[in-house]
């Protein structure tokens, strides 16, 4: 089966009866309620449930091997193989399924606010509810645009479709399959929304690249002088937290492209992490969960049907999903200009890591191919100690060619715009974990602000002797003994053995990076 055969199969399905495109959200909202597919809660969102998927399923997500394609890819754990013939099979096997169905749903829109730049797609969904999700997240067309829409990149989901691995290739019931020649994302056996989002954004990282675009996992904003500010970092960092500034205007919270022209939004939405949310601590998507709103795995009160953010029974990996538009402090559309700053985020729960470090161009390579920051793991004997992590240029998961390109489009853009560059440690100060204190969010905000107000650009640092990073003496609001990890543990030898033990892991880690330059290579700091 060719892409003109997998095209007419979908025509054929499109064209049939069962099929409601374009439905608005409360068109969506009264079916997924008349299909017991979710619940109205107390502030007018629907809540839906995954069932055993609460996350994304990594190890069932597929690349189909195919000509054009196949010697751009970087193969491995993260970006399987799988045959041509495997993808045609199940294709057939799931629009057959679907044509079964009812109902299914149609959504039309974009990936990427920058019209120069965007790429148009379609969504074919068994759930009601899963069609309002991307009609949430995604970029959603005018009228006029709706009539001149033509898909380039079309994502089928049919969780209700489970696989048989003895038969069709899979390691399980479920798979992810982007065909980049098909131009097609085949999903089944798993009703996490979240395998929608993320597999158009590793298309956009395939895609903008060739380009000449960045794609970029990460957050952004921007202040009232026009100043533009990017933020990466994995979970548990602050990147939600430090983005979402009511002095500046957030253009997305999580996937962005800089162009030629700029910074732009790869979506229209925003999926954020609700466990534990709070009005007072997170007011925006606190208010932002209302009608249209789509919360998934979030424990409801079945009376009252009020949302219980603190109870993580179902899941630690609670959403809520919404329009930027509900959201008041945002660009609209979400497009600015080049970043004056970029911040990388670690969480170092070590207590090693300086608060805030200034990078150079290689440092900031560097860092981008690491991407670190630690988890803290349990034991069965109740004691936790930290666990390096890292996620190379702060979203692994979603790269389909080689990290060093994006690490080296980076390095590129941070020279032709003179953006200044920032690695910020939220985690541990005083002590590793268990020891010494999270940093103050005071703290850290007072230092976040002073980098994206040019404070630090000039300011006199001290280089670290472990991790070679240049250190700021002084930053105002802060003491100047926080900024020195050193001088806040009350044993500086116990300190020197661990920060030595956690460059170790820097350098082993930066070993698999075997085309990088020695000048960039080299910046982890001396080899311990």
């Amino acid at each position: 089966m060719n892409s003109v055969s997998i095209s007419s199969e979908l025509n054929e399905l499109l064209k049939q009866n069962n099929v409601r495109v374009q439905l608005s959200v409360p068109q969506l909202v009264e079916k997924i309620l008349k299909r017991n597919e979710g619940l109205l809660t107390s502030t007018g969102a629907v809540r839906a449930t995954t069932g055993k998927y609460t996350g994304r399923s990594p190890k069932d997500k597929y690349i189909v091997e195919e000509a054009s394609t196949k010697d751009k890819i970087d193969w491995g754990p993260v970006n399987q193989p799988i045959s041509e013939e495997v993808f045609d099979n199940l294709y057939h096997k799931v629009i057959n399924y679907l044509k079964e169905k009812d109902e299914i749903f149609l959504f039309k829109g974009f990936a990427g606010a920058d019209k120069n730049h965007r790429l148009p797609i379609q969504v074919v969904n068994e759930f009601a509810w899963h069609n309002l999700f991307v009609h949430q997240l995604f970029i959603r067309p005018t009228k006029e645009e709706l009539k001149d829409h033509e898909a380039q990149f079309t994502v089928i989901a049919a969780p209700g479709f489970k696989a048989d691995p003895a038969v069709d290739g899979t390691k399980t019931e479920t798979f992810i399959i982007v065909s980049f020649e098909r131009r097609t994302v085949l999903i089944g056996g798993t009703e996490y929304a979240g395998e929608m989002k993320k597999s158009i954004f590793s298309v956009m990282n395939y895609l903008l690249p060739e380009a000449g675009i960045l794609p970029m996992h990460c957050s952004a904003n921007v202040g009232q002088e026009g100043d533009v500010a990017l933020f990466f970092g994995l979970s548990g960092t602050g990147k939600t937290t430090l983005s979402a500034d009511p002095n500046r205007r957030l253009i997305g919270d999580d996937e962005h492209g800089w162009s030629a022209n700029g910074v732009f939004n790869i979506e229209g939405g925003c999926y954020a992490k609700c466990i534990n949310l709070s009005e007072e601590k997170e007011p925006q998507i606190y208010n932002a969960i209302r009608f249209g709103s789509v919360l998934e795995n979030v424990v409801v009160d079945e009376e009252s049907r009020v949302a219980d953010y603190d109870d993580g029974s179902l899941t630690e990996n609670t959403r809520a999903a919404y329009p930027l538009q509900a959201i008041d402090n945002i660009v609209d559309p979400s497009i600015a200009g080049h970043p004056n700053t970029i911040v990388f985020l670690t969480a170092d729960a070590f207590g090693v890591l300086p608060p805030i470090s200034k990078l150079t161009k290689e440092q900031a390579m560097y860092h981008f191919l690491s991407g670190y920051t630690s988890k803290l793991a349990g034991t069965e004997r109740g004691v936790t100690s930290p666990e390096a992590t890292f996620s190379t240029c702060f979203g692994a998961p979603f790269l389909p060619l080689p990290a060093t390109r994006y690490a080296e489009m980076l390095g590129q853009k941070i020279d032709e715009h003179n953006a200044q560059v920032f690695l910020v440690n939220t985690g541990w100060t005083g002590g590793e974990y268990g020891v010494g204190s999270r940093m103050k969010l005071s703290y850290t905000r007072a230092m976040v602000q002073a980098a994206l107000e040019g404070e630090l650009n000039n300011t006199e640092t001290v280089q670290d002797e472990i991790f070679g990073l240049h250190v700021p003496l002084h930053v105002p609001g802060v003491p100047d003994e926080v900024l020195q990890p050193k001088k806040t543990w009350a044993d500086p030898e116990a300190y020197e053995a661990k920060a030595r033990e956690l460059a170790s892991k820097f350098h082993e880690n930066f070993k698999k990076f075997t085309n990088v330059s020695a000048e960039i290579a080299e910046k982890g700091g001396p080899i311990v």
